[in-house]
């Protein structure tokens, strides 16, 4: 049928498209608000939009390379170690932190005041600590020691004819002293010995010198023993400065005290201190025999380096001569 049939069933040609709908809105055109922009063709009512589909002429884009898999993290640390020797670095950890944590509770216990624990794990706790770790609270006390402390001591000794003679005072502690200043690297003796002896004696005796139990009469065999050995080195021992026959004379007797003066305060202070000093004698000290070898076996060794220093000068002066004499006959000392 064509566009002059009539009736219910009649049906209309598709009109041709007109140029204006094939283009598309002007630049002055705004669309509305939900109005989908013509392109080609204008859609009818009820009629859905067909998705845009590419053309079977165009080649379909170049796919992007896929990332290469992530390059294997190095191990480090004990993951870098084999089974063997990572169980062996866990063993020594164990026992590294074992022995950090036993120090700890040592220390605590040291420190701490008495109580229940410290009395019945005494002995065991001053084994641990004493002598490397003792603990020394004095600097960082509310009232830090603001005193000097000078270790002197005298000898009695036996003379010649058989009697005795008393020595004056030596500071021992001035020659420490004297032995530390101007040296970059002083020994542990120096700078701790007599110090750390007298405060051991201190702290093991009452204000009366009477001995605390086992460790008081330790403290004064060690700071008997210091005071013999240094003692024994000094000059002067003797009436007129010499001993008999080269030997060194017989120490008898030792005493041993403490000078302590107060420390000046600093100019800007109001404090005011005494500066009189305060002394601490002990009672005098009967040297044994067990003192004795250890002065002794000090100067045996002194004597034997003396007496190798000297041979190998001898043996140095002879092989000059004998160079000299076989340079002076032409011929070699080899």
């Amino acid at each position: 049928m064509d566009a002059y049939d009539k009736g219910p069933t009649a049906r209309r040609s598709d009109p041709e498209p007109r140029p204006d709908r094939l283009r598309g809105p002007s630049p002055d055109e705004v669309p509305e608000a939900g109005q989908v922009p013509e392109v080609g063709h204008v859609l009818e009512a009820g009629q859905v939009p067909e998705p845009d589909l590419p053309s079977p002429s165009l080649a379909p884009p170049p796919l992007a390379p896929s990332p290469s898999p992530p390059s294997a993290v190095p191990r480090t640390g004990l993951s870098a170690l084999s089974l063997r020797y990572q169980i062996a670095a866990a063993c020594a950890l164990v026992v590294v932190a074992l022995v950090a944590c036993v120090h700890i509770a040592m220390v605590f216990l040291h420190v701490a005041p008495s109580n229940t624990v410290s009395k019945q794990y005494g002995r065991a706790v001053d084994n641990w600590i004493y002598p490397e770790f003792e603990q020394n609270w004095k600097l960082f006390a509310p009232n830090p020691l603001q005193q000097n402390i000078a270790v002197q001591a005298r000898a009695e000794v036996r003379t010649a004819d058989g009697g005795t003679r008393t020595t004056g005072w030596y500071d021992l502690s001035a020659r420490d002293g004297a032995d530390i200043d101007g040296n970059l690297l002083p020994s542990h003796t120096q700078q701790n010995e007599l110090r750390r002896a007298w405060d051991f004696y201190v702290s093991a005796h009452d204000s009366e010198n009477r001995p605390n139990g086992l460790r008081g009469q330790l403290s004064e065999r060690y700071i008997r023993r210091i005071a013999v050995l240094r003692l024994s080195h000094e000059d002067g021992l003797t009436a007129d400065g010499k001993t008999a026959a080269g030997k060194q004379p017989t120490i008898a007797r030792v005493q041993v005290r403490s000078r302590t003066t107060n420390v000046a305060p600093p100019p800007w202070s109001d404090e005011k201190v005494d500066p009189k000093p305060l002394y601490r004698e002990v009672p005098w000290w009967t040297v044994t025999v067990a003192d004795r070898a250890l002065d002794s076996n000090s100067n045996s060794n002194s004597q034997s380096q003396s007496q190798s220093q000297s041979q190998s000068q001898g043996q140095g002066q002879n092989g000059n001569s004998t160079r000299a004499r076989a340079a002076s006959d032409g011929t070699d000392a080899r």
